[in-house]
């Protein structure tokens, strides 16, 4: 296949993108597999900074990063992503290059607790506050659940509205395939 699937796709986007010694928001940190592909990409001088509110996710996160030596280019946060802005330190704030959403659950943990169109949608917004220009978002979007489906709606329209003069908005979704499968949307900021 030609075309890349959905996550290889979200990946090359980050490798696009990220340089050595930027710094790169994981707003979902799930099982901490982007979040060492990106600690690798930022390399010694950069940093990445971890959100998520399970217990679970930053565990294994952790342990991931543990085990392959990086933790000390990650800071993680227990805590929402909607949180950033806040969280952020001062001499990173308008300095974000890149930042990536895994919409949804947690794989193998407790389904109820989901990612919410309102704290994501207030990420991305300060996120486009304090990235750099041309510094993308990459949202990839689990919709095949009842909560998802929601949100994904939510975001749509959400990011339909955003003013071409301040983003480029690109969704990559395969249309024929069947479940549900997930899709990106991303937003780069101009």
């Amino acid at each position: 296949m030609k075309l890349d699937r959905i996550l290889p796709y979200a990946k090359k986007l980050l490798e696009m993108t990220i340089n050595s010694g930027d710094v790169v928001v994981d707003a979902t940190l799930g099982n901490g597999h982007d979040t060492l592909f990106i600690a690798n990409l930022v390399g010694e001088c950069g940093r990445v900074y971890g959100f998520d509110v399970q217990e679970d996710a930053i565990r294994t996160s952790i342990e991931r990063l543990n085990q392959h030596g990086m933790t000390d280019r990650v800071t993680i946060f227990h805590s929402g992503h909607e949180q950033l802005s806040k969280l952020l330190p001062a001499e990173h704030q308008g300095k974000v290059k890149a930042a990536i959403f895994n919409l949804g659950y947690l794989p193998g943990s407790d389904k109820s607790i989901v990612t919410k169109p309102e704290t994501t949608i207030s990420a991305i917004e300060q996120l486009l506050e304090i990235m750099i220009p041309e510094g993308i978002i990459i949202l990839v979007i689990y919709h095949g659940h009842a909560d998802g489906a929601i949100e994904r709606d939510a975001l749509l329209t959400y990011c339909q509205e955003i003013d071409q003069k301040k983003a480029h908005v690109l969704q990559y979704r395969f249309l024929n395939q069947q479940n549900n499968p997930p899709f990106i949307v991303a937003i780069e900021k101009r």
